[in-house]
């Protein structure tokens, strides 16, 4: 069985993916942090269509042993993927100077590590891969003072998987996928909110992301940013002098600070 393998089920966005996949009767692989969140989505997914088959395989991404236990599961249940959907990140948000050594090496696992290493032996498995969705950020298009870490993790996603696609043609349709404000938890919403109308304009929710990435990967759009407003700030954001854009950026986020895990 074909199967779509889906990390971060469990947080909003991820969870947008997999009602989505469950509704177009897409068999599921799901995994997150929480066993627990884990059987309550499989068990609400399902609900939605009992026509499909659910595996749902808890896994700490940063831990390089938990990570080939998750795939031994895979390979236990017989599952091979023929689409795979990256959502699992981590947006901590403070002055690099702020971090503790922890949480740096944490972010940048969960971000890079995990999410390509986990591409690499998903595609070496010799399973008929159709499709890549990796969900990037807006904040990874140019770099960013006191969200510097997020956006450089971001950014080196959209990178990879933009010259993966390239490597992968004519056998693989990848697609990299740029949000901005996306409303999943309440720290975000109180983001959006104290954005202001730059904020209400950017967001954008979760299910709109799912639904316009599936389409995006079935065309094989490399890039997929979600939102008129986040196309044009994308646009302002390429044509700005970096200097310039770097120093508005450090005035708007050095007010703020964010530590949600």
């Amino acid at each position: 069985m074909a199967y779509t393998f889906i990390s971060g089920a469990t947080g909003g966005i991820g969870k947008a993916f997999a009602r989505l996949c469950a509704e177009k009767g897409y068999d599921l692989f799901i995994t997150g942090r929480s066993q627990e969140k884990l059987d309550a989505l499989k068990k609400e997914l399902l609900s939605l269509n009992r026509s499909i088959a659910v595996e749902a395989v808890a896994c700490q991404l940063t831990d390089e042993q938990d990570r080939e236990r998750l795939l031994a599961a895979a390979d236990a249940a017989d599952v091979k993927f023929e689409r795979v959907i990256h959502v699992a990140g981590v947006d901590i948000q403070k002055a690099f100077e702020e971090y503790t050594k922890e949480k740096v090496i944490f972010q940048i696992r969960v971000n890079v590590e995990a999410t390509i290493s986990l591409t690499h032996a998903l595609l070496k498995r010799g399973a008929p891969m159709k499709e890549i969705v990796t969900i990037s950020s807006m904040s990874g298009v140019t770099p960013m003072p006191y969200f510097a870490l997020y956006s450089a993790t971001k950014g080196a996603l959209t990178s990879f998987f933009t010259s993966l696609r390239l490597e992968l043609k004519g056998r693989v349709k990848v697609t990299t996928v740029l949000p901005g404000g996306v409303p999943t938890r309440p720290d975000i919403v109180k983001d959006i909110e104290n954005q202001g109308l730059w904020g209400k304009l950017s967001a954008k929710s979760p299910e709109y992301v799912a639904k316009k990435s599936l389409k995006a990967v079935q065309r094989n759009k490399a890039i997929l940013i979600p939102g008129f407003f986040n196309r044009f700030l994308y646009f302002v954001m390429k044509i700005t002098p970096r200097a310039i854009s770097m120093r508005f950026i450090a005035r708007r986020w050095k007010k703020q600070t964010k530590d949600a895990f």
